[in-house]
């Protein structure tokens, strides 16, 4: 659970931009 955690954080720090970009894409792509 800790580790979990902690490495979700961690992929969220590096790659949040790059996913919320991808997702924002994606949304706008579907609209």
């Amino acid at each position: 659970m800790k580790k979990s955690a902690r490495s979700l954080q961690a992929a969220d720090r590096r790659g949040f931009t790059l996913i919320e970009l991808l997702v924002v894409i994606a949304i706008i792509a579907i609209l």
